[in-house]
């Protein structure tokens, strides 16, 4: 202090200083920290301090050993076969299930049919006794019989509880065909419709040859010109994809022109009623000429033909000199 009882200058500047420096109450959120924090922390006890005994759920023993078990008895029955066995035998569970629930299929109506079996149509349409209504694919059958070449069209409707409806629309099988050793059964268009592989069709004409399919309309037509001799023609065969060669059930060819092959059916079926040309011993016809007719004998009837005319000459010499 100086005389007058006050501090130094200097004294009075770090009592200021030091004043400045003191914490200021605190008005916005606070952060928690030391013993208040820690004691929150110290009321919820550690989880990992919880023994395992007490945090497994109570019975999981029993269903993971059940679990365990059911899988073993599972993989056996795949494995093994059984499953497969039962499913040949019964079908697909599901359809196991439906059929127990009282959707099984019990009647299967089909209309339209022509040159189809019943029996080929439900196996087209995936239908048997181990099918269930509520699980058979209606759309998946159609595609399937649309499928085969014979139909057209299909329409294939659930009736529940136990019944299917087929609607069928075939292609009409129109004529045979013949090619390269095989024969098709096709429509009027010349769409092959299907192998011929049975008899159901053999009543059809047959056309033979290559693209005799798509012109097997003109050789109908020739048939149908021959009136009564069209039962007695037994093929058309195309030649070059020109002209049409007959094939009678006796054995004979009939070459027919080009151009009017109508005439010269209408010479054969005079040929026919006239002169009764199909029993005679001929092997082929040609027609292809309009102003005549030129046969080919077998062997035997052109041997036969030979001494005719030999003897006839040998006549007519001793009559001449006579």
């Amino acid at each position: 202090m100086d005389g007058a009882g006050r501090l130094p200058r200097s004294v009075k500047a770090m009592t200021a200083k030091t004043s400045s420096r003191q914490p200021v109450a605190a008005t916005g959120p606070q952060l928690l920290i030391g013993s208040e924090r820690q004691g929150r922390w110290m009321r919820r006890p550690r989880r990992s301090a919880t023994p395992l005994a007490e945090r497994i759920p109570r019975g999981i023993g029993s269903w993971l050993a059940l679990g365990y078990l059911a899988l073993s008895l599972g993989s056996g029955f795949v494995i093994g076969g059984q499953y497969q066995a039962m499913q040949d035998a019964n079908g697909a569970p599901q359809h196991m299930i439906a059929r127990m629930l009282g959707f099984g299929i019990d009647r299967v109506t089909i209309s339209g049919l022509w040159g189809l079996s019943e029996q080929e149509v439900l196996v087209a349409a995936g239908i048997d006794s181990k099918t269930s209504l509520m699980f058979f694919d209606a759309d998946e059958a159609r595609r399937q019989l649309e499928a085969n070449p014979l139909i057209r069209e299909a329409q294939v409707r659930k009736l529940y509880p136990g019944e299917i409806s087929i609607s069928l629309t075939e292609r009409e099988p129109y004529a045979l065909w013949q090619v390269k050793g095989e024969l098709f059964v096709i429509a009027a268009d010349g769409t092959v419709i299907d192998k011929m592989d049975d008899g159901r069709f053999a009543f059809l004409p047959l056309v033979v040859g290559k693209n005799a399919n798509i012109r097997a309309s003109e050789y109908l037509a020739l048939r149908k010109e021959a009136g009564p001799l069209a039962e007695h023609i037994r093929a058309g065969m195309l030649v070059s994809d020109r002209r049409w060669d007959l094939k009678l059930d006796n054995g004979m060819d009939v070459r027919l022109p080009e151009a009017k092959p109508e005439a010269a059916i209408g010479r054969l079926a005079s040929l026919e009623s006239n002169d009764r040309i199909l029993d005679k011993d001929v092997l082929a016809i040609d027609l292809r000429q309009p102003d005549r007719v030129v046969m080919r004998l077998s062997e035997e009837a052109a041997a036969a033909r030979a001494e005719m005319l030999k003897n006839r000459a040998k006549t007519k010499k001793k009559g001449g000199e006579a």
